[in-house]
């Protein structure tokens, strides 16, 4: 009797990682049904921490199923593409159409189609370290190349675009920017934005802008839409309902495209055809986008000092700040902290490590900051999604354990 054929995965996936749902999040699952409760900062869910999608969200979808049970054009519903030409007018952004915007099931569906139209196998793409590992992902499935422009901690995470001119070689095809930034938190300044833009013009290189955290906001911080400054070159902008909104679960994302649009008629159809090939994407979610862009923005009153995003932001700071291990730079944008471990015997942390441990014998989930494509093992991510107290006993847990781990290095 011949032996059973073993099933061996695709080689192009041997680069592809995606830790925030991976081998710690397992175990976490694990010692939950082994009874224990584990404080869960790996996931930006809002609706896992008590966030609802806003009332006339829902009331938008309801009313509307009686539409939503067939297929759809295979760039979505024109009520919701037309709300995203809308909003783009509303920030200044021109000649977007309703024929410039695809509508897909969630960001995530749309950046791997927007790469799988565009690369070949030794292509070469320019990304963010650290960067949001679906987009490293999505370039090495094509067989295509990430090369990795560094944001670094003592500049606020905001790239230096004369050090990217650096990088560009003549496979290279795009720029991506993660403007505000997961996992860092930063926002980039205008001139940082126009410098990546001049460049990305200037070498002829499509402009890809996941901009999926683009209302969510603290302090000053003042977003800068990369479409507002970008015309010579093909740009490609990202948005959803699921972060701003808190809509996850509805999956509904959009890209539309603006600046030299004629120069990439060719990739636009291949990229219909991706989008057929799915036939549409999730036909519900969609009659809440309308809803959505065109009403209150009730983020603003999450974000603000004494809203709950603001109060969970700065109890995230507070924490780091009342340790004698840790540092973080102040997140600007979206829902994360990348903090750093600066303590004593640095050169001993691993953050793989640090992070198995501290679920181990804590109960707490994090995730390790290699896992967004960086060189450095000091770092990991945070949410600051719990609310204000299951935050405060998050970073009691981590001094607890790092002041045990700090005593056990030799």
């Amino acid at each position: 009797m011949s032996a059973d054929p073993q099933f061996q995965p695709s080689k192009h996936l041997k680069a592809v990682r995606y830790e925030i749902r991976g081998p710690l999040a397992r175990r976490a699952l694990e010692l939950e049904r082994q009874g224990f409760e584990v404080l869960k900062l790996n996931i930006g869910n809002p609706a896992a921490f008590g966030f609802r999608t806003p009332e006339s969200m829902r009331r938008a979808v309801v009313e509307n199923l009686a539409q939503a049970e067939g297929y759809c054009h295979q760039k979505g519903i024109f009520p919701a593409r037309e709300a995203v030409v809308m909003d783009t007018q509303s920030r200044g952004i021109p000649g977007v159409t309703a024929e410039d915007v695809f509508m897909g099931n969630g960001v995530s569906e749309l950046i791997l189609m927007c790469m799988e139209a565009l690369l070949e196998p030794g292509d070469e793409v320019l990304l963010p370290s650290p960067d949001y590992p679906l987009w490293t992902a999505a370039v090495v499935i094509t067989g295509a190349r990430p090369v990795y422009y560094p944001c670094r901690p003592e500049r606020g995470f905001v790239p230096d675009p004369e050090e990217l001119a650096a990088l560009i070689t003549p496979r290279c095809k795009a720029l991506v920017m993660i403007n505000p930034n997961n996992p860092t938190g930063s926002v980039y300044p205008r001139e940082a934005v126009e410098g990546l833009v001049r460049l990305a013009e200037s070498r002829r290189l499509a402009l890809f802008s996941d901009e999926i955290y683009d209302r969510i906001l603290y302090d000053d911080a003042a977003h800068v839409p990369v479409a507002t400054l970008c015309k010579d070159t093909l740009c490609a902008t990202f948005g959803g309902l699921s972060k701003v909104y808190r809509a996850c679960g509805l999956r509904t994302g959009w890209v539309y495209f603006s600046g030299r649009k004629d120069q990439a008629r060719e990739y636009l159809q291949a990229l219909e055809l991706l989008a057929s090939l799915r036939l549409c994407s999730n036909v519900p979610g969609q009659w809440a986008v309308q809803t959505a862009l065109g009403g209150v923005q009730s983020i603003h009153e999450l974000t603000a000092p004494g809203g709950r995003l603001g109060r969970q932001r700065q109890a995230v700071i507070d924490g780091v700040q009342r340790s004698k291990h840790l540092t973080v730079v102040h997140p600007r944008g979206a829902l994360y902290g990348f903090v750093r471990y600066s303590g004593e015997k640095r050169e001993h942390f691993d953050d793989q490590a640090f992070a198995m441990s501290l679920l181990e014998s804590r109960h707490v989930l994090v995730v390790p900051g290699s896992s967004f494509n960086v060189t450095y093992r000091d770092h990991f991510r945070v949410t600051f999604l719990p609310d204000e107290e299951t935050l405060a006993e998050v970073f009691r847990r981590i001094e607890e354990h790092l002041d045990g781990w700090q005593a056990s290095v030799v």
